[in-house]
């Protein structure tokens, strides 16, 4: 439960960053807002990432990779219409957020040791 809780903070840090430097990328203020956006994009994360994985196969081999670049966008994207306390005005910023995003994630993850072995 406790590592939970500190992903979730993770990515309710993530989200704050990302709203702070991209624009096109807003939240309704207040620690809950952010809360809650973290919950909605971890179950987002949890149950429709890997389904798109197996479906943009080809693309990801094709791509090296890159591809999930444009589902971690589309993610985020999903995560703004689930809730009306995100905003994403366009691909650019979805993209451009969602690099941070996992940037943040990834070294926030690493330091507080949440990534499973």
């Amino acid at each position: 439960m406790t590592r939970l809780l500190a992903r979730l903070a993770v990515i309710a840090a993530a989200v704050w960053l990302a709203a702070a430097y991209v624009p096109g990328v807003t939240v309704q203020e207040g620690w809950a807002s952010y809360a809650l956006i973290s919950v909605i994009f971890a179950v987002v994360n949890v149950l429709v990432k890997p389904v798109l994985k197996v479906l943009s196969f080809p693309l990801l081999l094709l791509t090296l990779g890159l591809f999930l670049i444009v589902i971690n966008a589309l993610l985020l994207g999903l995560t703004a219409l689930l809730t009306d306390r995100l905003a994403v005005d366009g691909v650019g910023p979805a993209v451009v957020a969602s690099l941070i995003i996992s940037a943040v994630t990834w070294v926030g993850d690493n330091v507080l040791g949440l990534r499973k072995d």
